[in-house]
């Protein structure tokens, strides 16, 4: 019979038929697993073909548990990330080394940021309500308008409508930016009561640390919602009431921060969100590792998987009949034995490289690395310092 690299579709995927190292080793393999079987002195009801297709699902089990336990290590490095491909040879980005990132970190604080205010995914929006004479309740749905006087709900498309969420409520619009340099200017005593909206001369400017600027800053905020507002407000669904009613005319604007409901798959701050990157562990980019790529330890593991998954597939062959009958005799065969064999083998086989391959996860490697730094200092401290020279370590 021909050899792998002159038969035509030697195996059922061909994932690795193109790999000068796996057609190589197939031919071998063949004679390897036959032996393995007792050829020499029985004969060994498999083709090669079948052979090959042993070794190519070793092969791609080998890659399968390697990629997820890569996967384990990296995931959260990969999230976002473009995905790739699992096409026929391709081994994607298995061997490349990734560069870890905060970038998961990152996302997952952005929404106690934004709700603490300093940062964030969404973007908040001004409004503002035209208070009326003698007017307690108004409906955010109905009355809160944007800056161009529109309805602002009205301008919401598709899930934003669902909920709407109040950050902030201002009873006058942020001042101007002069009473932040010299507060105790007396033009700004009189802007706190009466909220003069002009630059004036007698604004003085002071060589101040900056964490003096944070700190006026703070303070501005404080006299903003303590001195300035005589109102409160409750929110019940989509009422808004003030507490208490106005009065008078010639009201000024409640002006009102809101966010529509965040759409976690089109966040408003960012640009990402059309990007479909990496979610989870079925579409990071990590292909099928090829023969040439696996070292003496991994061949050895394929080579004997590949001869667990031939001595099962012996057995089932085998198990179609129980027995053969012979002129005065009946020979059994051994199907069921060579399957139990089998599936103990394989699952050994699995095993070992499960443990391996979990104490080499980056966090593993982590923890031993640690281990290994505070036993070399206790080893350390057992050593005499000679002439009283200085030990040091890192």
């Amino acid at each position: 019979m021909s050899t792998f690299a002159q038969t035509t579709n030697p195996t059922p995927f061909s994932f690795y038929d193109n790999d000068g190292e796996f057609q190589a080793e197939a031919d071998a393999l063949v004679l390897f697993v036959k032996r393995k079987l007792g050829d020499d002195v029985i004969s060994v009801e498999l083709t090669k073909k079948q052979i090959w297709a042993c070794f190519e699902e070793s092969l791609t089990e080998f890659g399968s548990m390697v990629n997820k336990y890569q996967t384990k290590s990296q995931l959260a490095t990969l999230i976002g990330q473009p995905t790739g491909s699992f096409a026929t040879g391709s081994s994607g980005q298995s061997g490349l080394l990734a560069r870890e990132t905060l970038e998961f970190l990152k996302r997952q604080a952005e929404p106690y940021s934004f709700e603490a205010g300093i940062g964030g995914s969404y973007d908040t929006v001004l409004c503002h309500l035209e208070l009326t004479g003698s007017k307690q309740d108004y409906n955010l749905y109905t009355e809160l308008l944007d800056s161009d006087n529109n309805v602002y709900y009205s301008t919401l498309s598709g899930s934003q409508k669902s909920k709407m969420r109040i950050v902030e409520i201002m009873h006058f619009s942020p001042t101007a930016a002069y009473r932040f340099f010299d507060t105790s200017s007396a033009i700004n005593y009189l802007n706190n009561e009466f909220s003069f909206e002009s630059y004036t001369p007698e604004t003085i400017f002071y060589v101040l640390p900056v964490f003096e600027d944070i700190l006026r800053a703070g303070m501005m905020d404080v006299s903003q919602r303590v001195r300035r507002s005589n109102y409160s407000y409750t929110v019940q669904g989509s009422n808004l009431r003030i507490f208490p009613k106005p009065t008078g005319t010639n009201l000024r604007n409640l002006y009102v921060r809101v966010v529509p409901m965040p759409d976690p798959y089109n966040p408003t701050a960012y640009d990402d969100g059309s990007v479909y990157g990496v979610t989870n562990v079925s579409n990071v980019p990590f292909g099928n590792i090829q023969y040439t790529n696996i070292n003496s330890i991994g061949r050895q593991w394929v080579r004997q998987y590949a001869h667990a998954l031939a001595k099962e597939l012996l057995g089932l062959v085998r198990s179609k009949f129980s027995s053969i009958p012979m002129p005065g005799a009946t020979v059994e065969l051994n199907g069921p034995e060579l399957i139990s064999q089998a599936r103990e083998d394989k699952a050994k086989l699995l095993d070992e490289l499960k443990e391996l391959l979990d104490s080499l996860t980056y966090d593993k490697l982590a923890v031993q690395e640690a281990d290994k730094a505070e036993n070399l200092i206790r080893q350390l401290k057992t050593v005499p310092v000679p002439l009283g020279k200085a030990i040091t370590t890192g």
